[in-house]
């Protein structure tokens, strides 16, 4: 870790470490309950025979270094969206680079929905299963306290997201010192055993796992289904890479991570061998009796931190897709000054809260949960490839034949994994897959709720060109001190709220100025390029329009914006100026465009939108709601 060069330990270590704490906390856990789910299949069809145990410790092996080492380390974390990574982000890469308008861009888009929609159904899963299969260490140290497992966990859990809304940022940096405590636990573990039996390390041979495969293909076929577990969090790698970089998480993986993981799974394997009686928990029997109980409690933490990581990357995702309209304006609260991806969302938390409780309280063991966890990793993994090619053929230029290889490699892989995993649709699987739909369905029925609104809107609204020549010719109407800033989604048509203003006050402000938020697709836009100013043809009527650009990353603080422009020469006063908003109300009707139930789903989540003035932190001393209603 720290013989990572002068310019790496230099600018690179607090990095690394921070990123141990975040980005590798889920795949960190899965020794955990990986292999012990392996031999627990069905009763146990996989049988903890010699050749079996080295077939399945060199699978792990192998699917660790193709996906994770191979794939996403030397391949997926190459495409990102101006740093910043996760499914939604590759979607958008690829469909930019793809014909607007066509089947493919349309594919494109729904694949990354379904993809951001599918990470909170992994998002029930993972806090349940680490946070279980750590506490169900007890059962190892002391037997006598197995009734007690479940209500630990479920403190536990509860605490953990109780806890959200203070934010992360004081104990996260305790996150990164504990997750190589507990790497470096999990090497120590694994290193023991294979000193006592250094024949283990023959398994790493790929011949063991080929051979395993060809000699057992149902069993295999069957075991794969649980060996994908330890591959979960890959896509983790990949999403929080907007945090850390690439080149900080490839050092902490190949420098710490891999060769630990690696250690532990063979030392595992080799307890398996030594006693066949052990695979009902081989991770805590690695430890002597005296430290089984500490492991508990490291293990405890661990899970701890991988939950976190998990939440805290939910909530990134449900801001990214509202940003990218597919999801109604959400309360989010910054919970560091310094850190501006240190979010809380009450809405997204507690719904997670309540659904991790309600698995915890169904399953009562990482064993069952297990079932329900590989199909969602595998989907996953899956559509992640698929887009990748998208990519790679549009926008990288790759040729056919090596976009043909690249599937070949890693979906073929994938394929079987996912293949394996559809028998567990039925006793679990189904799980991930009904939440992603409910997800992808709220999401693909905001947009085009959305898309209804906005043309209905702006039939109301008419042309602002038309307006503003109406204003000017129009001597009756009185010009009164002060500056009125109208909040709008465009400049092309009129606020209802500045045109309900002159129709029925006949007054306007002497400053005038039409404010519009745009959500670019980057996750952060600098200061130097947020404010983009227009005068709207005419620099002499007080009536300017201004953009305030943001990423998907940003707070959209308006009056925080505008000192910006404040500060480029717009003559403006932000402390005395009053702002308006438009308050629109949603109605259904008999309009075609979209069914009765998606617009009732439609007019509930409008209903529940975070209220504006909150959304773009405006003083609510200064700020009035003018309302109106639009029919869709």
């Amino acid at each position: 870790m720290v013989t990572v060069g002068r310019r790496a330990a230099g600018v690179r270590a607090p990095v690394i470490i921070g990123a141990l704490g975040v980005v590798f906390g889920d795949i960190g856990t899965s020794p955990l309950y990986a292999l012990q789910t392996v031999f627990a299949l069905d009763g146990g069809i996989v049988e903890p025979t010699r050749s079996n145990v080295l077939g399945v410790v060199s699978m792990v092996f192998w699917a660790i270094t193709l996906i994770v080492s191979t794939k996403y380390l030397g391949f997926i974390l190459r495409a990102d969206n101006e740093g910043e990574g996760g499914v939604m982000a590759l979607a958008h890469l690829a469909h930019r680079r793809v014909r607007v308008g066509g089947r493919r861009h349309r594919l494109v888009l729904m694949l990354g929905v379904f993809g951001g929609s599918l990470f909170f159904g992994d998002s029930l899963i993972t806090p349940a299963i680490s946070v279980l299969s750590a506490v169900e260490g007890l059962e190892v140290a002391h037997p006598a306290l197995s009734p007690l497992v479940v209500p630990i966990a479920a403190t536990i859990i509860t605490l953990l997201f109780a806890v959200q809304r203070f934010g992360t940022h004081r104990v996260g940096r305790f996150f990164g010192p504990v997750m190589v405590v507990w790497f470096l636990t999990l090497g120590g573990l694994g290193l023991v055993h294979i000193v006592a039996d250094p024949f283990i390390l023959t398994s790493l041979s790929p011949h063991y796992g080929l051979s395993f495969i060809w000699n057992n293909p149902g069993i295999a076929f069957i075991a794969m289904g649980a060996i994908v577990l330890s591959i979960t969090g890959a896509e983790a790698l990949y999403a929080d890479m907007g945090h850390f970089g690439r080149v900080p998480i490839m050092w902490a993986w190949f420098s710490l991570v891999f060769p630990c993981l690696t250690l532990n799974y063979l030392g595992q394997a080799q307890i398996i061998l030594r006693d066949s009686h052990e695979i009902a928990s081989p991770f805590f029997h690695l430890a002597p009796d005296w430290a089984q109980l500490p492991l508990v409690v490291l293990a405890t933490m661990a899970t701890i931190i991988a939950s976190q990581g998990v939440i805290s990357g939910a909530f990134s995702v449900a801001r990214q897709a509202e940003r990218l309209g597919f999801l109604p304006r959400l309360s989010v609260r910054q919970t560091s000054e310094e850190a501006g991806g240190q979010i809380y969302i009450a809405s997204v938390n507690w719904l997670l809260f309540a659904g991790v409780m309600l698995l915890l309280l169904t399953f009562r063991a990482s064993e069952r949960l297990a079932t329900a966890y590989g199909v969602a990793v595998t989907t996953d993994l899956l559509l992640t490839t698929t887009l990748f090619c998208v990519y790679a053929f549009a926008g990288l230029k790759w040729s056919r034949w090596q976009v043909g290889l690249f599937l070949v490699v890693f979906g073929s892989v994938e394929l079987s994994f996912f293949a394996a995993n559809i028998a567990k649709v039925l006793h679990g699987g189904w799980l991930p897959l009904v939440v992603a739909m409910i997800v992808a369905t709220v999401m693909t029925t905001w947009s085009r709720g959305r898309e209804l609104v906005t043309a209905r809107r702006e039939k109301l609204e008419g042309p602002l060109t038309d307006f503003l020549d109406e204003v000017r010719d129009n001597a009756k109407i009185l010009r009164v001190p002060g500056t009125g800033i109208f909040m709008h989604p465009n400049k092309v048509t009129t606020p209802l709220a500045l045109r309900d203003n002159v129709q029925f006050n006949h007054v306007l402000h002497d400053e005038v100025i039409i404010v519009t938020t745009q959500s670019v697709n980057v996750p952060h836009v600098p200061d130097s390029q947020r404010v983009v100013i227009d005068d709207l043809g005419n620099p002499f009527d007080h009536i300017i329009h201004v953009t305030l650009r943001y990423g998907f990353s940003d707070h959209q603080d308006v009056p925080a914006g505008l000192r910006i422009a404040q500060d480029e020469g717009l003559d403006l006063d932000v402390d005395s100026a009053t702002y308006f908003l438009s308050r629109i109300t949603v109605h259904r009707s008999d309009r075609p465009g979209m069914g009765k139930s998606r617009k009732r789903l439609f007019e509930a989540l409008a209903r529940n939108a975070a209220d504006p003035t909150t959304y773009f932190n405006l003083p609510i001393g200064q700020t009035v709601l003018l309302g109106a209603r639009v029919n869709f």
